[in-house]
Formats: C-alpha cells, structure tokens, sequence
C-alpha cells in the first residue's frame, strides 16, 4: 500500500499532524477535535500512526472506518525519536519518524467490548484501592489511641465491631463519628467490588475465549476476562513467547563482546496482567499436588523464580488456546515442528 503516512500526536482538544507529500515537503498541520475528522474523512486512504495512548483505539476505529490504515505504536518507544525540545510539533514527527521502523510493534486497536471488559477491571482496581486506603487511615488513626487493628479487612472489621464498645469509652464522640463513616465507606467499596465482580462473571459467560482461559487453573475469573479483553484473536503477536514479553515476565539481559547475561524479569507492557498472572502462579505452587517439572523447578531454583517462571508459562499457555482456538487439556504434550510435519 503506497499510501501517505500522517503521523497525529492526539490530545483532548488539540491534534498536531506531521506527513510528507507526494513532492517531498514536509507538512504541519494543528486542529481542533472538531476539524480533525473533517480533515481525515476528505484525505484519500492514507496510513495514520498515532501512540497508543488515552482515545487513541476510538480515533482509530473512527479512521479505520473512514478506509485509513490505522497503526497504533507504544508511546515508550516513540520517545527515542522525538529530537530537540518536546513540544506538539515535535512529538508528531516522532511518531512519523518512528513508524519508518519495522521492527515497533503494533498495538492491535481494541472493540468497544474489549475496552468495556478492560473499564470494569479498571473500575474494580480503582474501589480495591480506595477500600485498602480507607481502612488505612481508619487503621492509623486508632493506633493513636491505642486501639490496633490486626491485618486483612476481614478480621480487622470484625475486631473493630467487638471492641466497639471500647472504643466509645477510649476516643472522642466526634471521632466515634467519623469512623462510623470511615466504615460506610468501606461497606460501600466492598458492594462495588462485588458488583462489578457480577458484572466480569456475566462477561465469561458470554466469551468462549474467556472460558477457554478460565479453564486453565492459576487464571481464574480475572484473568481469564482480562487476558481475553487483551489479546482478542490472539493474532497480534507471533507466539506465545512474543505475548509473555509483551507484558514483562521473560527476564531481561544484557551483552556485550559475545558474552550475554540474564537478569531479572524486565517488568514492561501491562502491570496489571503481570500481576494477576503471577498471583496465579503463586497460588499453583501452594498446592499440595504438583507437576514433576514444577516439582522439579522447586527443588533448584528460589520460590520467588520458580513464581515467575509459571507466571511466563502460564502467559503462553494462554495464548496457544486463544491463537489455535484449543480448549485446555492437560495432558497435551507439545511436538516440535520438525516432528509435526513428518
């Protein structure tokens, strides 16, 4: 496709654009929010780059409809190319410059239903969040009067409901108040969280992907949805072992002179489902049945490793099943290439 690149640095109100003509000269352009899609919608089939930043999978399912060729690039690797201070002009041709190389991957643009699947996750993090730290503060400030919660929301709850009255006697009726408060805050995270809980339940009924992840044990319910919102087909990466790097579980290294070292896990693409992989893993190797390779991989390496590299497996197990369209049996046996062919 000879189509013309048109880099966008995309804002709220405000797009930078950067491109190059049939002629050789390069242009610059900035509109509002309200003229960009004019502006796009008369362009002949172009190829549109952008970071894959916030708005960036709206705009490109807009452009895509338009008949544009749409690339999404992660805006981490985009920075190299920004040279001389960092302004909207700058960073447009950035990201122009930067989708000259091949070897970037492209984010794949998201559906409407993958997002919502990601924004329930999102929403859940955000109450977790806010139910740990009210319970904090609610925690630190008893502490000043003596009174120590012990640690889990569970039985610090149930603590705080058996010396209630206790309590009364030890603090102020205005501070007897406000905990009263700090508690209905946190009945009411706990009433969001299992809400939007129902709400990821009712999503792996309805996907096939997510079900075929949930069977997989150490996924579970929140990974299997958020696995299936991220990946979608599965085509995006080249393999299983591409997808696990995407999210930083393979450990890093570094060589020079022909001599490479291996370091620890490299912790980039998205924390989130790092973390639920490898809280999942740690979960496995509590079992008291284990696999022989996994038994095995105890008995060498640190607890905190053999997390990780369960974490890494179970990364590429998921792919396999979403790329190959296979439903999880745990006693498939993988074949080389070679062997499969013959």
């Amino acid at each position: 496709m000879h189509a013309t690149t048109i880099a966008i640095d995309i804002a709220k109100s405000v797009f930078q654009l950067h491109w190059v003509d049939a002629e050789g000269v390069i242009q610059r352009r900035k509109l509002s929010r309200a003229k960009l899609m004019e502006f796009v919608a008369r362009r002949e089939p172009s190829r549109i780059v952008m970071e894959a930043c916030g708005g960036a999978h709206h705009l490109g399912r807009q452009f895509t409809a338009l008949g544009h060729q749409v690339e999404l690039l992660p805006a981490g690797q985009v920075r190299a190319f920004v040279r001389g201070n960092k302004d909207d002009a700058a960073d447009a041709r950035g990201i122009w410059v930067a989708a000259q190389q091949s070897d970037i991957r492209r984010v794949p643009i998201k559906s409407v239903e993958q997002q919502g699947v990601q924004a329930l996750h999102r929403l859940r993090s955000h109450w977790m969040g806010t139910r740990n730290a009210s319970l904090n503060c609610l925690r630190s400030l008893l502490y000043e009067f003596g009174l120590v919660l012990p640690k889990g929301p569970a039985a610090a709850i149930k603590q705080l409901s058996a010396q209630r009255e206790r309590l009364e006697q030890i603090v102020p009726a205005a501070m007897v108040r406000s905990v009263q408060l700090q508690l209905d805050m946190f009945r009411q995270c706990e009433q969001a969280i299992t809400k939007l809980e129902g709400e990821l339940m009712a999503v792996l009924k309805q996907s096939s992907q997510a079900q075929r992840l949930d069977a997989v044990p150490g996924i579970g319910l929140l990974g299997a949805t958020a696995l299936a919102a991220t990946m979608g087909d599965g085509k995006a990466w080249r393999s299983g072992r591409h997808f696990a790097a995407s999210i930083g579980l393979p450990p890093g290294h570094s060589g020079s002179g022909g001599k490479v070292q291996m370091g620890r896990m490299t912790k980039r693409g998205d924390p989130y489902l790092r973390t639920l992989l490898i809280a999942g893993a740690r979960a496995l190797i509590l079992l008291p049945h284990k696999s022989e390779w996994l038994k095995g991989l105890l008995d060498r390496r640190p607890a905190n490793v053999v997390v990780v590299a369960l974490a890494h497996k179970l990364a590429r197990l998921a792919w396999a099943l979403v790329a190959h369209q296979r439903d999880y049996d745990p006693h498939w046996q993988s074949q080389p290439l070679r062997m499969r062919a013959a």
